[in-house]
């Protein structure tokens, strides 16, 4: 089991506790696969025998993703947990002094030995970064937005960041890496994989064997546009319901980032997916998480100003695979590899191709 005690995986099961207190865990429990609620580790049984499990799915011949929250045994997979729905907080300041305790216990739970921060000067990364005197990494080619905020942020934070400046040699070799280990092609999994993986790379490479991120954090918090409008992208008609849509989904995001992280050689953590913050976060009624003026991630961006400026606090940030231009990068290889856009879905095909 990893993660978390045996025990207390056990005593989550017997009651029903889907938050029971870890950032996440997966492995072999009484003679079945066990997986948390959110899927924040991944767990991978052989397709044709369910006996032949790894946390890996690059061992197996024909992987079969754990479903969060479930059990799996020779008979099927059984549903252990549900996401939790628990009362909205009665005021704004009340909220906003729990979400800050949950963050700052999480913060205080993690050791700094050997721990390196992917920073990329958004308020998700910063406020985990505050909490750690150890080196900060970015990733991206040299006029991006990602490059620019991280340095920026770190002035203000009297900080340093380290560059990991790249080019498309990087990126070209990194494609199929990223694609075996995260054990998938499709264009945007490969872009928001990659800077990832760069990053970790780096780190390690520099003697760090664990990397903290910022995940989690525009799920639980209300960072999405689509969230904020509630609009067609989503089926909730609320801000508070499109978030916990958009929660749902990381089942399906964590693996991606956790197995592009270990293929480079360390190990992620992840302080906002820890269960307290998660249960606060459920907690947070709709105007909590997206201002009546607009402001996503709200709850967030108040409490944040506990821990870093008010001017990082508030700053607006791209998607990774945008901020660090490896997106625009990989369509531009692609192309030159003879995809072009007017073929459909030309990036994977890219990606598929390095595979051959």
């Amino acid at each position: 089991m990893r993660g978390a005690d045996p025990n207390l995986v056990r005593r989550a099961i017997d009651g029903g506790n889907p938050l029971p207190g870890t950032r996440g865990f997966a492995g072999e429990l009484d003679g079945r696969l066990v997986r948390d609620v959110l899927g924040r580790y991944p767990l991978f049984s052989e397709s044709t025998d369910p006996t032949a499990w790894s946390f890996d799915p690059t061992d197996l011949d024909g992987p079969d993703p754990v479903p969060a929250g479930h059990a799996r045994t020779r008979d099927g997979d059984e549903r252990l947990w549900r996401l939790p729905g628990p009362s909205v907080f009665a005021d704004e300041a009340e909220a906003v002094s729990a979400v800050g305790d949950a963050i700052d216990a999480s913060l205080k739970d993690v050791s700094d030995a050997d721990l390196a921060v992917a920073f990329s000067g958004g308020v998700d990364s910063a406020v985990v970064a505050s909490a750690f005197d150890c080196p900060l990494y970015v990733a991206g080619f040299p006029d991006s937005h990602d490059v620019e905020a991280a340095r920026t942020a770190v002035e203000r934070m009297s900080r340093e960041v380290r560059v990991v400046e790249l080019a498309h040699d990087d990126i070209e070799r990194a494609v199929p890496e990223v694609a075996r280990a995260i054990g998938r092609t499709n264009a945007m999994d490969v872009q928001i994989a990659l800077p990832l993986y760069l990053t970790a790379e780096r780190a390690q490479a520099d003697g760090y064997d664990r990397l903290a991120v910022g995940q989690g954090a525009d799920e639980l918090f209300g960072g999405y546009e689509k969230v904020a409008r509630a609009d067609h992208r989503v089926e909730a008609e609320t801000v508070r319901g499109a978030v916990r849509e958009t929660i749902r989904t990381l089942p399906e995001q964590l693996p991606r980032d956790v197995l592009a992280l270990r293929a480079a050689g360390v190990d992620p953590v992840a302080p906002l997916l820890d269960d307290r913050v998660v249960v606060t976060a459920l907690r947070l009624s709709g105007r909590m998480l997206v201002s009546d003026k607009g402001v996503r991630k709200w709850a967030l961006r108040e409490v944040a100003r506990r821990f870093v400026p008010d001017d990082v606090a508030t700053r607006r940030k791209k998607a990774v695979q945008y901020g660090s231009l490896v997106a625009r990068e990989l369509d531009r290889l692609a192309r030159q590899a003879g995809y072009k856009r007017r073929m459909d879905d030309h990036v994977t095909k890219y990606v598929r191709s390095r595979l051959e």
